[in-house]
């Protein structure tokens, strides 16, 4: 039994397509059960009680781990990984972020990350971590201002990144989940190549016939406006944190590990923006 956290967001639905495709035994974890086919084995759990998470567990071998705290903490991991060792389970296979650890300045990216990585690594468990780079899928998020014409947001300049299509983190993650190969290692995921906002859209572009265009957005500028959405200040502080780390061009790293793991290419940007081109007209 292969158990899926974070089963309704944009991985941890593709993994839970993917392994049910293969015809793994799954189960999947979600606060909101009504958002996943009620033929699935489907335990509605929360990270901040122990008592559903211990159930959640039960017969699992395999634990997919995605956790998305509205505050950046490593406790929904710690508290998963707890149950999962109470429970038994064998393999882990907890999803990062790539520049987890580095610094800029006197910042740590991803420190929430490291110590829940450090975790699993402790855990006892098989254990695989990945770490996918920016994801194609976050242009999603303006699809509807880009139909309208409205421009792309920009907060990292002209710095490029190895950007990832999602499918390609949960294929990775599915390899983790069901075999032995990947045991001990840390993969970085990123796409074919590294590109900039402006060069994403440029390709999105090309594809929708019509012109997109970007705005670049200062960094106190996004500061106000998250905080103006109800985001907590210590993940806007993270989130800027990550985006000035990939600002000064820490992220313009392209890796072969999805190649390596799924034995064929990373999937281009381009790919991605013909896939799901409908979203933006």
């Amino acid at each position: 039994m292969i158990l899926i956290t974070g089963a309704t967001g944009t991985i941890g639905s593709e993994v839970l397509k993917l392994l049910v495709e293969r015809g793994e035994r799954v189960r999947a974890v979600t606060r909101s059960p009504d958002k996943l086919p009620p033929d699935l084995d489907v335990v509605r759990a929360d990270f901040d009680d122990p008592d559903t998470l211990r159930l959640a567990m039960t017969g699992v071998d395999a634990l997919f781990l995605l956790t998305a705290p509205a505050k950046p903490t490593p406790d929904h991991d710690l508290a998963a990984l707890d149950a999962a060792t109470r429970a038994g389970v064998g393999t882990v296979v907890k999803l990062s972020a790539i520049g987890t650890g580095e610094t800029i300045g006197d910042r740590t990216v991803g420190g929430w990350h490291l110590a829940a990585e450090r975790a699993v690594q402790d855990s006892g468990m098989a254990w695989t971590v990945l770490r996918p780079s920016s994801f194609a899928s976050n242009f999603l998020r303006f699809a509807q201002p880009i139909a309208a014409g409205g421009p792309v947001p920009n907060l990292t300049g002209n710095a490029r990144q190895g950007v990832v299509d999602p499918r390609d983190v949960a294929a990775v993650a599915v390899e983790a989940l069901t075999t032995s190969d990947h045991k001990g290692q840390t993969y970085a995921l990123t796409g074919p190549e590294a590109l900039s906002v402006p060069e994403q859209a440029a390709i999105l572009a090309a594809a929708l016939g019509r012109a997109v265009e970007t705005v670049d957005v200062p960094a106190d500028a996004a500061r106000a406006d998250m905080l103006g959405h109800g985001m907590d200040a210590s993940a806007v502080d993270a989130v800027l944190t990550g985006v000035e780390w990939a600002r000064a061009g820490h992220n313009a790293v392209v890796t072969e590990d999805v190649a390596e793991v799924l034995g064929r290419p990373a999937t281009s940007f381009a790919t991605w923006v013909r896939d799901h081109l409908a979203a933006f007209r």
